[in-house]
């Protein structure tokens, strides 16, 4: 099998989802691979009764993910939110690929969303030449899984236009999809869902209206409450990563990660761990993702640039790179926290030599 870049989570952990099949004898709901303990089980991790471990996939509490996989088990569709980088997109591929072993069911939402893109569109070939049928029809991720009982995501949801959005109520109320071209209707198969992320941020973007939100039950995804709880990710995440890429450099220190980490946590909270300085904070929502990619992209720079260990140096340019967005705004914002607390750091002296360096300071 060629090897790709990013599997799917069904390929990825296909072991681990067969292992958890081969012992769960609880009821499962109409076409779920999996009984919703066992789901819960895949997506936080544990030891199964032959001894198999099952790998975290997401850490948080684990009563969100029984109440996000309990909304599953219903009639209404799961809205996972919250701020980028708390791991909604991740969550949603991990549940789908859980319960119908296929993630790749997805509309990714855009200001250029067609509606075509929720429903169906036509090969304009066989249109043109035999008229409306059933086998003109190109089917959406989200038909394709009407017909097969499967969960479909959509990514972004508040990014697409509102016209697009309301496409969805018929689908989530009804549980049916009308052609009218070929007069017919298609009747979602048990086991249909669907599961929309959506980010605080855009808010703004394109509000859903009432009529959709009440077709949704929604959870919020939290930031990593505490400063262990995150570091714990990102160095499973930069493993991870780095392994997949096949980086020539070491797993990343914890003390590095824990660096990283906190100075994210900071300027994304305004005031140092202690409380004792107030900070401005920058554009950015600094998530846990960005201080996933900061530390990859150290690794990096130190396997095929450096000795292989991650250290001050590599981090850097990562961190000034994430952080300033703006350039006049988050410049100050970085150049006040450098002055003000990292330089004050006895034990962080090399990274704030190395962040002046990598300024041209």
């Amino acid at each position: 099998m060629t090897a790709v870049l990013r599997p799917t989570a069904e390929q990825q952990y296909a072991a681990e989802l067969a292992a958890i099949a081969a012992q769960d004898d609880r009821q499962r709901p109409p076409n779920w691979n999996l009984s919703p303990q066992a789901v819960v089980t895949y997506v936080l991790g544990g030891t199964l009764s032959d001894g198999t471990v099952i790998s975290p996939k997401y850490v948080g509490a684990r009563r969100l993910v029984e109440v996000a996989v309990g909304t599953l088990v219903t009639d209404r569709a799961l809205l996972l939110v919250g701020v980028p980088g708390t791991a909604k997109s991740w969550l949603s591929e991990h549940l789908a690929a859980a319960i119908s072993g296929d993630s790749t069911l997805v509309v990714q939402g855009t200001a250029g969303t067609s509606e075509d893109q929720v429903r169906y569109g036509w090969n304009y070939a066989r249109l043109i030449a035999e008229g409306p049928s059933e086998r003109a029809i190109v089917p959406s991720p989200i038909l394709k899984a009407m017909q097969s009982g499967a969960v479909a995501r959509v990514e972004e949801l508040t990014r697409m236009p509102s016209e697009v959005q309301d496409s969805f109520i018929t689908i989530l109320s009804e549980k049916s999809l009308p052609v009218p071209e070929l007069n017919t209707q298609v009747q979602a198969v048990p086991g249909f869902t669907v599961i929309a992320t959506a980010n605080d941020r855009d808010r703004g973007v394109n509000q859903m209206s009432s009529a959709l939100a009440r077709r949704f039950n929604t959870v919020v995804l939290p930031p990593p409450a505490t400063e262990d709880a995150e570091v714990e990710i990102v160095v499973t995440r930069a493993q991870q990563l780095g392994k997949a890429l096949q980086l020539p450099a070491e797993p990343p220190a914890l003390d590095e990660v824990r660096r990283v980490v906190r100075i994210f946590r900071e300027l994304r909270n305004g005031s140092t761990v202690d409380g004792r300085t107030q900070l401005k904070k920058p554009s950015g929502s600094l998530s846990t993702a960005e201080a996933i990619s900061v530390i990859a992209n150290g690794m990096a720079l130190a396997g095929h640039f450096g000795d292989g260990t991650l250290g001050a140096d590599e981090l850097a340019s990562g961190l000034i790179g994430s952080i300033i967005k703006d350039r006049v705004s988050d410049a100050t914002v970085w150049q006040e926290y450098l002055e003000t607390v990292l330089k004050e750091r006895v034990e962080w002296r090399d990274l704030y030599r190395a962040c002046l360096d990598a300024s041209g300071e």
